[in-house]
């Protein structure tokens, strides 16, 4: 649990630092008169700004919620409710995160191609979810073990002959 934690803070303060850099670093830049982003009355760029900060802000708790591993005491009952809980958030956040930040980098694509190849986006857009998808596929039935194991039935609960937990 230890290193999943680790590993997984190392990946969501990466998200959060590419994150930030992002939301400075606007698509376009900025009018030298105004000092107003370019692209600010298009709607593909609302949709950057959104996407932005909610991975950025789901980044940032998926980390909290692997600290807050790292940092537990680590007593029996912690590993009842406690860690798998975190764990279970950790892992959700940072699909979560993982997820905005492709779209973060497809409504760039958009906005930078618009103009002269509307047709790259969508191919693009598509290769750019498939390290989400992977993620998913790799870390949801280690998240549906977690969920099951915490929140399921334990030993003590098995069904009898009609099908009712004792």
């Amino acid at each position: 649990m230890k290193e999943t934690a680790t590993s997984c803070t190392v990946v969501a303060a990466l998200i959060a630092t590419i994150m930030f850099s992002a939301l400075f670093t606007l698509p376009g830049g900025f009018d030298q008169y105004t000092g107003l982003p370019i692209f600010l009355h298009r709607s593909s760029f609302i949709a950057y700004i959104v996407s932005d900060a909610v991975s950025l802000f789901s980044s940032t708790s998926s980390m909290l919620m692997f600290l807050g591993m790292l940092t537990s005491r680590y007593r029996e009952e912690d590993f009842l409710r406690s860690l798998p809980m975190k764990l279970i958030i950790g892992l959700s956040t940072l699909f979560f995160s993982m997820a905005t930040m492709m779209m973060t980098f497809g409504v760039a694509l958009m906005i930078f191609l618009k103009e002269r190849f509307d047709w790259v986006s969508f191919p693009i857009m598509l290769l750019a979810s498939v390290p989400v998808t992977l993620f998913a596929l790799l870390q949801f039935p280690l998240l549906v073990d977690i969920f099951l194991s915490t929140y399921g039935p334990g030993i003590f609960d098995k069904p009898n002959k009609r099908g009712r937990f004792l």
